[in-house]
C-alpha cells in the first residue's frame, strides 16, 4: 500500500519560510514526477512545482524566485522550500507522485493528504 506523509506546514509570517516535505511509502517499480499542488479556499487546485525523476523542474508563475522543489530519489521524498511568502500562498498543499507500483501497473496519481500552510500579513 502506498502512503504519501507530508509534514512542515504551518502559520508564518508574510515574508517568512517554511519547508514541506512529503516521503512516499510503498514500492514503487518508477517514480515519474513528484511535486505539489496547492488548493485556497474557494479556488481550484493549482500546480505549485514539479520534478522529474531526472532532476526538471516546473513552477507556476507565482512562485517562481520564491519556492525550490527538490527530492532525494532514493528515499522517495520530495520537498519544497518557501521563502518569501505572501498572504497568497495561503492554501492546503497536497504532494503528488506520478508513478508506476509495478512494472506491468499503469501509471498512476497518488496524493497526499494535505498539509495547510496559513501566511498572515
Amino acid at each position: 500500500q502506498v502512503q504519501l506523509v507530508e509534514s512542515g506546514g504551518g502559520l508564518v509570517q508574510a515574508g517568512g519560510s517554511l519547508r514541506l516535505s512529503c516521503a512516499a511509502s510503498g514500492n514503487f517499480f518508477s517514480i515519474n514526477k513528484m511535486g505539489w499542488y496547492r488548493q485556497a479556499p474557494g479556488k481550484q487546485r493549482e500546480l505549485v512545482a514539479d520534478i522529474t525523476s531526472g532532476g526538471s523542474t516546473n513552477y507556476a508563475d507565482s512562485v517562481k524566485g520564491r519556492f525550490t522543489i527538490s527530492r532525494d530519489n532514493a528515499k522517495n521524498t520530495v520537498y519544497l522550500q518557501m521563502n518569501s511568502l505572501k498572504p497568497e500562498d495561503t492554501a492546503v498543499y497536497n504532494c503528488n507522485v506520478n508513478g508506476r507500483r509495478y512494472y506491468y501497473s499503469s501509471v498512476h496519481d497518488y496524493w497526499g493528504q494535505g498539509t495547510q500552510v496559513t501566511v498572515s500579513s
